[in-house]
């Protein structure tokens, strides 16, 4: 029982992270937003423009192979710069959805960096 509280407060607790994050981050087509998603197999990493809410490119870590969780996310991250440069964005908003700047969330903004991507 405990355990279970335990875990609801963790959730609420990310939630609240993610409204906080959320009102102040936003996406337009010029510069669309790059939101990271975690769990505990992959990460994924989606451009979205918030005024249509519409997804302009996604990448995630499932296909890839080769090396760490950590290297796997900056593959992905790359891999979502040259699909974003590919459609003639190179400006975007980063949004870590409530997560740590740290480990896996910090590798995709990094990978997305050296594909060509500003923020």
């Amino acid at each position: 029982m405990a355990s279970k509280l335990k875990l609801q407060d963790r959730a609420r607790r990310l939630a609240r992270r993610r409204f906080k994050i959320r009102k102040t981050v936003q996406g337009t087509a010029e510069r669309p937003r790059l939101v990271v998603f975690r769990s505990n197999a992959a990460i994924y990493a989606q451009l979205i423009d918030d005024a249509k809410g519409f997804t302009l490119a996604a990448s995630s870590s499932r296909g890839l192979t080769g090396g760490k969780k950590a290297d796997l996310a900056k593959q992905a991250g790359k891999v979502l710069a040259e699909q974003a440069l590919a459609k003639g964005i190179k400006s975007v908003v980063f949004d870590r959805n409530g997560y740590l700047y740290h480990g896996r969330i910090k590798a995709v903004a990094e990978g997305a960096r050296e594909g060509g991507l500003a923020f």
